[in-house]
């Protein structure tokens, strides 16, 4: 799996991507959409960001597509901070789910950005609480 230091490997003019485990799904079954956004991110010398917890969630066991995915992406930890931005959105928006409060999360405590994704609506719920992040559907 892809791990870069430093915040030049994750950021393009303070932009970030981050991708739920519906863009790994879709990665996985080679969805044009999810596959060209993916390029066109590593094209800019980028990696998105996948939170651990989507990892869990998407992970089914080893396979070749999953591990080219896994290289072209960084798993990000679970630290308290990001931890507590998550309860918090599940405390505001009720109906949300963990892993969908996380990956908002973890793109706002990174200034915004952009969250890629199979589940649109859901995510969308949540910007109340992260306005600063863009959901795009895949």
């Amino acid at each position: 799996m892809a791990r870069r230091n430093g915040e030049e490997a994750t950021t393009a003019r303070g932009v970030t991507f981050t991708f739920d485990t519906g863009m790994l799904i879709a990665l996985e079954r080679r969805k044009p959409r999810a596959t060209q956004a993916l390029r066109a991110i590593v094209r800019r010398g980028l990696l998105p960001i996948v939170p651990a917890v989507v990892y869990a969630e998407w992970w089914r066991g080893r396979s070749d597509v999953r591990e080219e995915i896994l290289a072209m992406v960084i798993v990000e930890d679970m630290p308290p901070p990001l931890c507590r931005a998550a309860g918090e959105a599940l405390g505001h928006v009720r109906g949300s789910s963990l892993v969908d409060a996380v990956v908002m999360a973890s793109a706002a405590l990174r200034g915004g950005g952009v969250v890629y994704t199979g589940d649109a609506d859901d995510l969308r719920r949540l910007r109340r609480h992260f306005p600063t992040v863009l959901v795009l559907a895949v």
